[in-house]
């Protein structure tokens, strides 16, 4: 076992000597250069003036100054002066006793001496001490000279636990990545025929949808050794620091082939270059300079490096990084579907004690969008709510809170409506559902309706697709924004007057309105594509000119406004409905599906319309 260095001999640290040197030093200065308390200094004016009144009794004269005393006192007194025949002439005519000091260049020698130690022996020391601490106990200032050692993580592959069956759905990425798993294992198999295995492939999708997870699961299925970085972890504020970590990185990479290289965040390092300006930018540019020379820099021969990144943000990377031969392949990573979330679910339940009843296919269907990260928290969620309810297992309610929490945020259990609020509040959520209700060929089936304020909300009115939606259709669409305006018309017709409560809705309905005029071609613009905004050096510019400009906020514009016309005349035509709806959201606060379909006598859909037809 390496021996463990600590202080020096005797206990004492170098950090002590060299505070006990710079002590010793700066005192030694200050007492250098302190005067007697017992001196005052005085203006050259008024020291001509003394001697001219034959005030002063002693003088005693150096290069840059006068000293002495005056009669009949004992104070000291001193003055800076150049000598001159003007000064010798004053100092002959006062009567003074005059003394004349030489140069103490002695003083002067030992002074620079001092200095010259000082600076000197405060480096050797601090080395000294740096080398302790890399060596010994891997801290301290030992870390400044680490500074361009990588900071990924080393994992063995006897320490990867992680499989392909932890990793529930993603079946074609799992295909894909499955060749960078056999070449791994058995490189002969495709070097005897030519075939070269990918260098690098980029693993794409939103965050929490399993991106590392997906790449710690190569590394175990393939039984080979694992680098694990962020993109963050390269960059410094010192230049040249993230190229030298990329160096490092790759050449403990090489030591350990055949092996996997992970770099999280790679648009924290791999951004376009040139967008920007500042010392930071041109460290970020090193560093991606540094990445892109590397990987052109090892082969994908036996015993090869094989780099995995993840990203979320694709558009913006570099172009050399996405070129074959550095990042081969891209892989989305997309939301899992119904049955990946049924899957992934499974996986997460089996770590939890559930209740009989609870339906994994009602929990997935039930949890559209969600990403696997999502699901882990529901299922977290929901076991919390059982053990503070103090429940032995727990049950689907506990689920159905636990997805509350999360899509609607947290109860807000203090927050007391007014009358006025509650009730405008009521029929604004009213509003959303009855407008939802009456366009059931473009509309998803409604799950609740509740007036208990959550998160920023004073109410939700929740729809659930019947199944997993790719596209959408421009219908759909304007159905959405129709209902989107719901609340705010139930509280023009009822009220006369509007809150500011339909404010996200507003912001919900001009959004996907701008989506149907810029991006789908769904309006009277005709079939074409705006995009967004482009990048221009620093700025970034629209694609398309003012007077272009103008006639898309002309057709948002439209869209919204006639969208908000039909919705009024649904509400208009079922304004009983409305009543009776808000009225029992008054009593209840919170109404299911099944018994707002009751209240007003409309045919179920969706789950409900399922579970009828079973009972029946």
């Amino acid at each position: 076992m390496a021996r463990k260095r600590g202080p020096l001999k005797g206990g004492i640290s170098p950090l002590f000597v060299v505070m006990c040197v710079i002590g010793f030093t700066f005192g030694y200065l200050i007492w250098f250069n302190s005067n007697d308390t017992n001196i005052t200094q005085l203006k050259y004016s008024e020291f001509v003036t003394a001697l001219k009144d034959g005030k002063v009794a002693e003088v005693e004269v150096d290069e840059q100054f006068v000293a002495g005393k005056f009669h009949n006192e004992e104070k000291k007194f001193y003055a800076f002066a150049v000598q001159n025949e003007r000064l010798w002439t004053l100092l002959e005519k006062s009567g003074a006793a005059i003394t004349v000091k030489p140069t103490d260049r002695q003083n002067w020698f030992f002074y620079f001496f001092l200095m010259l130690l000082l600076f000197s022996i405060i480096p050797l020391i601090f080395f000294f001490y740096a080398k302790q601490s890399q060596g010994g106990m891997g801290g301290g200032m030992g870390k400044i000279f680490n500074v361009g050692k990588s900071r990924a993580k080393f994992i063995p592959p006897n320490a990867i636990k992680v499989s392909f069956k932890d990793v529930a759905g993603l079946v074609e990425a799992k295909e894909e990545l499955s060749d960078v798993i056999q070449f791994l294992k058995s490189p002969e198999k495709f070097s005897r025929l030519g075939a070269k295995i990918p260098r690098g492939i980029l693993l794409s999708g939103d965050p929490g949808n399993g991106k590392t997870l997906l790449a710690r699961a190569v590394a175990g299925e393939a039984k080979c050794p694992f680098f694990s970085i962020s993109g963050s972890d390269f960059v410094e504020v010192f230049v040249g620091v993230g190229a030298s970590r990329v160096r490092d990185l790759f050449t403990q990479a090489k030591r350990h082939t055949p092996c996997i290289v992970f770099i999280d965040e790679l648009d924290t390092v791999g951004r376009q270059r040139g967008a920007g300006i500042g010392g930071g930018n041109d460290e970020r540019e090193q560093t991606l300079n540094q990445l892109l020379s590397e990987m052109d820099g090892f082969s994908t021969e036996p015993g090869a490096v094989i780099v995995l990144a993840a990203t979320n943000r694709v558009d913006v990377l570099d172009k050399a990084l996405m070129r074959p031969g550095r990042f081969d392949r891209i892989l989305n990573v997309p939301y899992p579907d119904i049955t990946c979330r049924k899957h992934i679910l499974e996986v997460h339940l089996k770590k939890v004690k559930l209740a009989k009843g609870v339906n994994v296919q009602t929990l997935a269907k039930g949890t559209p969008g969600c990403s696997g990260a999502d699901l882990e928290n529901l299922v977290n969620e929901a076991a919390l709510a059982a053990s503070k309810a103090d429940k032995r297992a727990i049950e689907m309610i506990d689920f159905e809170l636990a997805r509350d929490k999360l899509f609607m945020g947290e109860e807000r259990k203090t927050l007391v409506l007014s009358d006025s609020e509650k009730e405008c509040t009521a029929y604004h959520e009213a509003g959303h559902t009855i407008v939802n209700m009456m366009l059931p060929e473009f509309t998803d089936p409604l799950h609740k309706v509740t007036i208990t304020p959550r998160g920023r909300a004073l109410g939700v009115s929740w729809f659930l697709p019947e199944a997993d939606r790719h596209s959408e259709f421009q219908g759909r669409m304007e159905a959405y924004i129709k209902v989107a305006l719901g609340g705010r018309i139930a509280e023009q017709l009822i009220f006369k007057e509007v809150s500011s409560g339909a404010m996200n809705d507003l912001e919900n309905a001009t959004e996907i309105a701008r989506k149907m005029v810029c991006h789908y071609g769904m309006s009277n613009l005709g079939p074409i594509s705006f995009g967004s905004r482009v990048r221009k050096g620093m700025a970034m510019q629209p694609e398309y000119s003012e007077a272009t400009a103008n006639k898309i906020d002309e057709e948002v514009s439209r869209i919204v406004i006639d969208a908000y016309k039909d919705a009024e005349e649904i509400l208009k035509s079922e304004t009983d409905k409305l009543h009776s709806l808000a009225k029992e959201l008054l009593e209840k606060e919170t109404l299911f599906a099944n018994e707002v379909y009751d209240l007003l006598g409309v045919e179920r859909r969706g789950q409900d319309k399922e579970q009828e037809d079973s009972q029946e």
